[in-house]
């Protein structure tokens, strides 16, 4: 089975996924923020960077799911693939830090792999504020993170909503992470395992 974390930056999502590969002995697949070659660059210069970053995300992503199917292992994955289709790429596009020909190139390439997947069996979306984003992006210090731009946030964000809203390739669970703090507040992580447990019970 196939549990996938989505969310913009800093909403939790790399914690709440190790929480519950723990919880349930699922395998983690986490994303390797800390081995991309192109993100100290990106956030230097996005209009450069845009589009090596994201066919690299792209491949990376793509690699993972084709890896989760083919061992069949229950994984639970720190972002989706359509993240980078539906909300990270288009945004670029749109605020003019990647071209039209580059992002055309990239959704001609994100359709074929589509094409070859499977969705997620269960979707996690974790919903943040955007004072809740910087304040988790803040916490955790990440040197490359530094200049990420409020109004970058802010867009993700109304990026993540409309994919939201009209995501349905599977089950969903939407959960508010304002008022959440899941290493530190059991009851917190229960609440989510909970809502959880109840989705799953009809995927196994």
């Amino acid at each position: 089975m196939h549990i996938a974390v989505a969310g913009n930056i800093g909403s939790g999502k790399t914690t709440l996924a190790r929480l519950l590969a723990k919880h349930y002995g699922w395998k983690p697949h986490f994303e390797d923020a800390d081995d991309n070659p192109y993100l100290n660059d990106f956030y230097e210069d996005m209009q450069r960077w845009s589009f090596n970053l994201q066919i690299y995300f792209l491949n990376s992503r793509f690699g993972h799911i084709v890896d989760i199917r083919r061992k069949g292992d229950t994984v639970i994955q720190d972002r989706t693939i359509y993240e980078d289709a539906h909300i990270f790429a288009p945004n670029l596009h749109i605020m003019g830090l990647m071209s039209t020909r580059d992002f055309n190139n990239y959704l001609n390439l994100f359709n074929l792999m589509n094409s070859l997947i499977q969705p997620p069996d269960l979707l996690i979306y974790l919903r943040g504020s955007v004072p809740t984003l910087v304040s988790q992006i803040q916490k955790r210090g990440r040197e490359y993170e530094k200049n990420i731009r409020l109004d970058y946030l802010q867009r993700l964000n109304e990026r993540y909503e409309a994919w939201i809203e009209s995501y349905s390739l599977g089950k969903m669970l939407i959960v508010e992470v304002d008022n959440m703090n899941f290493a530190d507040r059991p009851e917190d992580l229960r609440h989510v395992i909970n809502k959880i447990d109840a989705l799953i019970h009809g995927l196994f």
